[in-house]
């Protein structure tokens, strides 16, 4: 399940997206218009700006910006960036394979050939989600509904 710190980043991350002459926001704007709390919106950012998704400066005229085109940042990475794994079970993950304690033969288990098409699927619509597609679909809400 995503997580409310995830779909805040998501949210943050569609507020500065739809930022087309590239200008720095506040803090306190994006969480203004999108009603999210500020001191977590602030852990959110610095945590995404950490991570190349966002740029930032400080003082005056600082703000937050996107550090990549919107086109270039996918949902997948913002949500491996906040929740990690997008595997239900660690001996289906791609990036965090860790083989089940329980598992006796992984090529004939039933449920890792469930849970390994199940990761697939997300991982193909949240990696082929950017940020662009929601800004023209209507935003996080439209996106994360569908």
């Amino acid at each position: 399940m995503l997580s409310q710190k995830c779909k805040y980043a998501l949210q943050a991350l569609l507020v500065l997206a739809r930022e087309t002459n590239d200008e720095l926001l506040l803090v306190s704007d994006i969480a203004e218009k999108e009603n999210l709390p500020k001191k977590f919106l602030e852990a959110i950012l610095l945590e995404l700006n950490r991570n190349g998704l966002v740029r930032s400066r400080r003082g005056r005229g600082g703000g937050y910006a996107l550090a990549k085109a919107p086109e270039a940042i996918t949902f997948g990475q913002v949500v491996r960036i906040m929740d990690g794994p997008l595997a239900p079970l660690s001996c289906v993950s791609v990036n965090y394979y860790r083989r089940c304690d329980d598992c006796r033969d992984e090529q004939s288990c039933a449920i890792r050939k469930v849970m390994r098409r199940v990761r697939d699927a997300i991982a193909h619509e949240l990696d082929g989600t950017t940020l662009a597609d929601a800004v023209r679909a209507g935003g996080v809400e439209t996106v994360l509904a569908a």
